[in-house]
């Protein structure tokens, strides 16, 4: 069986065609269309029509795709630049009318469960009880478990791109004073999160999400040239370090550094920050950087469950939309 994924993040719409003998997700396939929505919509402002315009074509575009590499339709979702986004019920119901695929949006306590699945099965049943850190754009996800799905979840409006808008759009290289105002609503948002970690007292840590697989190749871990089986560490003391680096610097020359892309520069810092107050507020030392996440989620659920699980994914996301959502305006030329 071939399956396939769509992940409409933040900065890059991703599929992962993948297939499933055995009850594991073996990539076959991968492709990325970068759309940098964060940067088109404003904190709180709805999709603009031409970055709609842009996702129709990326989704329709991996469907194709998908179907070239024998693939059923994808299981295609979005995160929160979707999902937050006071138009978003719309945006759904244009992707779906343009491209006949299925995208929806899942709250984030379920991102949260399904990158803890998808970390969970590379880690192993010998990682014990694990906590999950993911920071993304828009969010950052924490979980906690001790079997196959978390038994506490949580999704805070921690992500990397959101706070870097609020904290630094006014200096570049931002101020030690900015610095430290976002450290401490960092702190302030996670104190009651992180005290259930520290009373849970995980055996293994891991972290996901590009962002942390950027900070620990700034931090000393292996290059992902070297493969995804490679043991990746990142030490709360080296991201303390990575701060101070990151903050000296304009977003421009960040991008200089190992690890860090141009395109998430900008909010390397940010991401830092939350990485580094998250594991000091949990008394954790040091993380693995986990290659399975979110996308290895949902495809493990798909194989694990059946399609009948995805399905009411989908039904739910529907039923949450208004009955007649009214389509945006899109140009027929965005698919042809």
């Amino acid at each position: 069986m071939r399956i396939s994924v769509v992940d409409v993040g933040s900065n890059t719409v991703r599929l992962v065609v993948a297939d499933a003998a055995g009850g594991v997700p073996l990539p076959v396939h991968t492709a990325k269309w970068r759309l940098r929505l964060s940067e088109q919509v404003p904190p709180g402002g709805p999709i603009p029509e031409q970055a709609v315009a842009q996702l129709v074509d990326a989704v329709a575009q991996a469907s194709r795709t998908a179907a070239k590499w024998g693939a059923a339709g994808p299981l295609a979702f979005a995160t929160a630049v979707v999902r937050n986004a006071p138009n978003r019920h719309e945006v759904l119901h244009t992707v779906r009318a343009r491209t006949g695929v299925d995208l929806c949006t899942l709250p984030g306590e379920v991102e949260a469960e399904l990158t803890f699945l998808g970390a969970r099965r590379w880690m192993g049943w010998r990682s014990g009880p694990l906590a999950l850190f993911d920071v993304g754009g828009g969010t950052l996800e924490v979980a906690f478990g001790r079997g196959r799905l978390p038994d506490f979840v949580a999704s805070l409006p921690l992500g990397a791109r959101r706070l870097t808008h609020e904290f630094f759009e006014d200096g570049d290289p931002p101020s030690p004073e900015r610095v430290r105002a976002l450290r401490r609503k960092v702190r302030h948002q996670l104190r009651d999160v992180a005290a259930r970690i520290r009373w849970e007292g995980p055996r293994t840590a891991v972290a996901t999400s590009r962002t942390f697989q950027q900070l620990g190749r700034l931090c000393g871990a292996a290059p992902g040239r070297h493969g995804p089986f490679v043991d990746r560490q990142m030490r709360r003391s080296d991201m303390r370090a990575a701060i101070t680096q990151l903050a000296a610097l304009p977003a421009a020359e960040r991008a200089h550094l190992p690890g860090i892309s141009a395109p998430r520069a900008a909010q390397s810092l940010a991401g830092a920050v939350v990485g580094h107050t998250a594991l000091k507020l949990t008394g954790i030392k040091a993380v693995t950087v986990c290659p399975w996440a979110i996308r290895e989620g949902v495809l493990l659920r798909h194989i694990e469950d059946g399609p009948s699980w995805w399905a009411e994914v989908v039904r739910r996301s529907e039923a949450a939309a208004p009955a007649d959502p009214v389509p945006l305006r899109i140009a027929s030329s965005a698919t042809s």
